[in-house]
């Protein structure tokens, strides 16, 4: 299940074509994602999504921070967005639910630090 989070963190480092790849292979066409700033569904939802975090916070990347603790078809983790390498400007604590076949279904992300 930590093949989940990274390909989660992976469409969200990504931008066009990869980006397509990403979410056609690891999540579900009628997949949701629901944080306190946003709430869309579909590929076409996560990914417009996607570009408005990418360009307010242009060259950050996402970064897992610790170990997924999973069950059954869930899993949560936290992770990190900030400059490679450094401190994270934004950190977040999401869980992930897959569908039968393995792919994110839902998303519930928490914010648990953000920019003033």
């Amino acid at each position: 299940m930590v093949e989940a989070a990274d390909a989660y963190l992976a469409t969200f480092n990504a931008a066009g074509p990869q980006r397509t790849e990403l979410l056609t292979r690891h999540w579900s066409p009628s997949a949701t994602y629901t944080d306190p700033l946003a709430e869309v569904a579909g590929h076409d939802g996560i990914a417009a999504l996607i570009d408005g975090v990418q360009a307010q916070f242009p060259g950050a990347v996402f970064s897992r921070l610790g170990e997924p603790d999973a069950h059954h078809r869930q899993l949560r983790f936290r992770w990190g967005l900030g400059p490679d390498g450094a401190e994270p400007v934004v950190v977040g604590f999401d869980v992930l639910v897959l569908d039968e076949d393995g792919r994110i279904r839902d998303v519930l992300g928490f914010l648990d630090r953000v920019p003033g």
